[in-house]
């Protein structure tokens, strides 16, 4: 295994069935403290299962769901490689955490399903998430009526990148194959990529060209992301 695999002490576990809730945010939130701090290359392993049966949602609130998305964004944004193992049903936080990794691996009897909440969809960010990532048309049946997006389905969407009847082996590939990337780098691509889907094309061009600038100057002086 790579070192980057080695050294990552920071393992989320997400469980889909129950709701999130404060201590759950703490754990991402930690997570997210671990990877910064670490700096450079490396990986965040995430194993996310479990979707809600039934009702879910009482003890939600406004201000738990805030800061609920605000740390699946921080997640999002890591200056690592955020590594997903998916098995079973996924809904729910299960569902939320897998939609922000950069790669994902599942187990082939895996489904992805929005939560129901009443007699409708919960409206999370999920939702968008979905919608930015297959395609507003081929996300409609899973978002507006809750049907399963089945793993096969899931790996032509690119909602999931590869299913492995033994996704812990799968994950150490992943590690040694991607845990090498640069993470501040990372993190800018990352950006740029999600940044094109609602930006133009002459307002994207100075992000762009700063990051080419930013690699330019790397390369030339030999310091890789302590260039600012």
């Amino acid at each position: 295994m790579s070192p980057a695999w080695t050294e990552t002490e920071s393992v989320l576990r997400i469980d889909g069935v129950r709701p999130y809730t404060a201590t759950t945010v703490r754990e991402i939130e930690a997570v997210c403290d671990r990877a910064e701090d670490r700096k450079g290359p490396g990986v965040v392993p995430v194993h996310v299962s479990g979707a809600p049966h039934g009702p879910w949602s009482g003890d939600l609130s406004i201000p738990l769901v805030t800061k609920w998305e605000r740390a699946l964004r921080r997640l999002e944004r890591l200056p690592m490689t955020t590594v997903a193992v998916a098995s079973g049903d996924c809904g729910g936080p299960a569902l939320d955490v897998l939609l922000a990794t950069d790669v994902r691996l599942a187990h082939p009897g895996v489904r992805l399903l929005i939560a129901r909440h009443g007699t409708a969809t919960w409206p999370g960010m999920a939702v968008f998430r979905l919608s930015h990532q297959a395609g507003v048309g081929r996300a409609r049946r899973a978002v507006l009526f809750g049907e399963p997006i089945e793993a096969e389905e899931a790996v032509e969407l690119g909602l999931v990148d590869e299913l492995a009847e033994t996704p812990e082996i799968a994950l150490a590939a992943a590690a040694e194959r991607f845990g090498v990337f640069s993470g501040a780098e990372l993190a800018i691509r990352r950006r740029l990529m999600h940044d094109a889907a609602t930006t133009g094309f002459e307002d994207a061009l100075g992000a762009h060209l700063a990051a080419c600038d930013r690699t330019l100057r790397q390369a030339r002086d030999g310091r890789g992301d302590q260039v600012s």
